[in-house]
């Protein structure tokens, strides 16, 4: 059964870290897609933040470059997301995808997400 299951959020006060990681199961293999982090803030769509490409580049939006870091180990199938001097709009639910998002039964898939709060 495909699967995305994303952890590694928690409370964390502003200029501190986090590191997340995506795994996936089932049929989806991250080597050979492209994948992204998402956040949806509090009361906003789901935004991009951070791309990785199965030909090894990455990717990033402007509000998080220099401090976020995508990675993937392709053995493990999981892809991370170290984010680093996070501020107080980092806060939300941080969720992966493959590019174009999963659908099951013509549905998106989406995991669980995982929740990142960041204090002042």
């Amino acid at each position: 059964q495909e699967q995305l299951v994303e952890s590694g959020g928690g409370l964390v006060q502003a200029g501190g870290s986090l590191r997340l990681s995506c795994t996936a199961s089932g049929s989806i293999i991250f080597r050979s897609n492209d994948v992204d982090w998402y956040l949806q803030a509090p009361g906003k769509p789901r935004e991009l933040v951070a791309t990785s490409t199965a030909g090894g580049t990455t990717s990033y939006a402007d509000s998080v470059k220099g401090r976020f870091t995508i990675s993937r180990d392709n053995a493990k199938n999981t892809l991370y997301l170290q984010m680093n001097n996070l501020k107080p709009e980092d806060t939300g639910v941080y969720y992966c995808n493959t590019r174009p998002i999963m659908r099951i039964n013509g549905k998106e898939y989406w995991g669980q997400g995982t929740q990142v709060t960041v204090s002042s």
